[in-house]
């Protein structure tokens, strides 16, 4: 009774979305600032301890004195005979107290956190990039065939074929040792994410018809998506620092079994539940110019803190000297203002406007990224990634409604190709953030970075005014 009431309970299916997100998105961010200093670890410190000997004291100055000596003895007068150990020590001591009457010539150097190797610190930024923007290359391309798939069987079998998929990459991040190993689990992950995320969207999609209520679980959702991102950086990093790099992939994996019975128990993902009507071609979605502009929201909006997640940690170790501990706590407040924004404006974005909402969203998230390169330590990056995250939220909260709007008002209402074009547009964002983003550092530094997806930001800002009142699918519809 409990199982059939569950699996009819529209809340115990947004329970199971919320989870699938929240996992996908830890293990999305708890590899931020772990990647960075393990490979530096790993691969630079690693290298030179092993090309360069060990620095050894110089050897002392000749001490040996002869075995035997002769002394006179002005007590008794006397002459006896001691060992050379008397004129050692003698002649240690001359030796320190001339070079305690030499003036120092420098002083000796302060101890600091800061991480030598700028050269391989520049070329990392391009490396971790790509290894970051994996996931999402390997996600733009699986996603139209997911979408295309949950509409001949349904939402129920593709979640659980991204469960299994998340939980083979969380284990194969725990026990990887090279940058190689750690690119194959980043693209498979892709792979999981996108089964879980579309078919995810799109179940509730269907589930929650009303656009009002639609609007709210949207915004539920995307606070697990944003409690993922919260959790997942610090974790990684506090675990990583005290415990070891394979306890917060095991702590994730543990948790992804949890999901995956929890799957068992209300999707019953061995059952076939194909769409009873034929959902609207990706590519006839695609020509839609209102599902471009919301899409475009999407993918700038999240490209700020793609690009900010490779370089923001080596920027730290370069310019703060930050411990490993402060690389993940950064992305703290970006976290807590999303998760705050996804939650609040996912009730009142429509009674905003959800097209001001998310041009507003846009203009914050402009401004926030133009004031993080002013930070000096990493109390200063409080205000900006704060106020990054909060705009993000308003942003993710108004758009991922909006798709479902307008596949109900434009289209077909079946949801599955929508969500994998919503789902394109943010992997876009974490597919081209990290991997420009890195080669853009090393060629005109972290600041201009920010200078450019800021400005970015604020100039696609305006073109959600067109989302203010999308035409019904009865009227012409406006070819690009």
């Amino acid at each position: 009774r409990w199982l059939a009431a569950g699996r009819a309970s529209r809340r115990l299916v947004l329970v199971v979305v919320f989870v699938a997100l929240l996992l996908d998105n830890m293990l999305l961010t708890v590899v931020v600032p772990i990647v960075p200093t393990f490979l530096y670890t790993t691969e630079y410190e690693g290298a030179n301890n092993s090309v360069v000997p060990a620095r050894s004291e110089p050897a002392p100055p000749d001490l040996k004195a002869p075995p035997f000596s002769s002394m006179f003895s002005y007590f008794d007068n006397t002459t006896v005979t001691v060992s050379g150990s008397a004129s050692a020590m003698e002649l240690a001591n001359e030796t320190e107290s001339s070079r305690l009457s030499q003036p120092p010539s420098s002083s000796p150097p302060a101890t600091s956190n800061c991480p030598e190797g700028e050269e391989f610190l520049a070329k990392e930024n391009v490396r971790v990039g790509l290894l970051f923007a994996s996931k999402a290359l390997v996600q733009l391309v699986v996603n139209p065939s997911v979408g295309l798939l949950t509409n001949r069987i349904g939402y129920h079998i593709p979640m659980f074929i991204g469960f299994i998929i998340m939980f083979v990459s969380t284990v194969m991040f725990a026990f990887s040792g090279t940058y190689t190993l750690l690119f194959i689990a980043r693209a498979l992950q892709g792979i999981g994410s996108s089964f879980s995320s579309v078919a995810g969207l799109g179940m509730l999609a269907s589930v929650y018809t009303d656009d009002f209520e639609r609007g709210n679980a949207m915004g539920v959702a995307l606070g697990g998506l944003a409690l993922g991102v919260l959790i997942g950086a610090p974790f990684g990093s506090v675990m990583y620092e005290f415990v070891g790099k394979s306890s917060p992939f095991l702590v994730l994996a543990f948790l992804a079994l949890l999901d995956g019975a929890l799957q068992l128990c209300i999707l019953q993902p061995s059952k076939i539940c194909p769409e009873s009507t034929r959902g609207t071609p990706v590519f006839t979605l695609l020509r839609d110019p209102y599902i471009l502009v919301a899409a475009g929201a999407l993918c700038f909006s999240n490209m700020g803190v793609a690009m900010l997640e490779p370089t923001l940690p080596i920027w730290m170790m370069q310019t703060m000297c930050s411990p490993k501990w402060q690389l993940g706590m950064a992305f703290l407040p970006a976290s807590i203002s999303y998760l705050i924004g996804t939650n609040l404006f996912g009730i009142l974005a429509n009674k905003m406007g959800r097209w001001l909402c998310s041009l507003i969203g846009m203009a914050a998230v402009g401004i926030s990224l133009l004031c993080v390169p002013l930070a000096k330590n990493i109390y200063g990056l409080i205000g900006p990634n704060g106020g990054l995250g909060f705009a993000i939220g308003m942003v993710d909260s108004s758009m991922m409604p909006i798709m479902g709007y307008l596949v109900d008002l434009r289209h077909t209402s079946v949801y599955g190709n929508v969500y994998a074009i919503a789902d394109v547009a943010f992997c876009m964002g974490f597919a081209i953030g990290p991997s420009t983003g890195g080669a853009i550092v090393r060629a005109i530094g972290f600041p201009w970075l920010m200078v450019i997806i800021g400005v970015l930001n604020i100039a696609y800002a305006p073109l959600c005014w067109y989302l203010r009142n999308p035409p019904a699918k009865e009227e012409k519809i406006v070819s690009l």
